[in-house]
């Protein structure tokens, strides 16, 4: 077998109710493919799901692009000084170092899948609060995506 087919043979999926939600930020965030969960090396994807009302605080990304695809509801996003509507089947890219907020103002839950590349040098520096947290504590940390090897 060669390596390329031996990489293959290991792959692992991961269930998003699998994972714990994150709601340091706001909304129900999931990291479901990180380097954690299954040793990617150039980024991380996940679900972000918001009830009427929620919303993601503002933050910016030094290191990575985020792209955002609405698959459920409707959210409106303020990329810089823009603010869009996203609909179901609808996407969009936040570029790096750029401050955004996303929020649910509808009547009916918001289901979006992100995913974020390339990675930061670490964890830690892959995100830059510019808005107080709607939630903060242990129990709320910076999500786990884990880091390179």
């Amino acid at each position: 077998m060669s390596e390329a087919a031996e990489k293959l043979a290991v792959v692992a999926k991961v269930r998003a109710d699998d994972v714990a939600a994150n709601r340091r930020r706001g909304g129900d965030i999931r990291v479901v493919l990180s380097p954690k969960t299954v040793a990617s090396t150039s980024g991380f994807m996940g679900t972000l799901t918001l009830a009427p009302g929620e919303f993601v605080a503002e933050h910016y990304h030094p290191y990575s692009e985020e792209f955002l695809f609405v698959v459920r509801g409707r959210l409106t996003a303020r990329i810089g000084t823009q603010v869009l509507d996203l609909e179901a089947g609808e996407g969009l890219m936040v570029p790096k170092s750029v401050p955004h907020r996303v929020w649910n103002d509808g009547e009916e839950e918001v289901y979006a899948i992100f995913h974020l590349s390339p990675l930061a040098p670490r964890p830690e520096l892959g995100h830059v609060d510019t808005e107080p947290l709607p939630a903060s504590g242990a129990a709320q940390a910076v999500p786990d995506v884990g880091g390179p090897n």
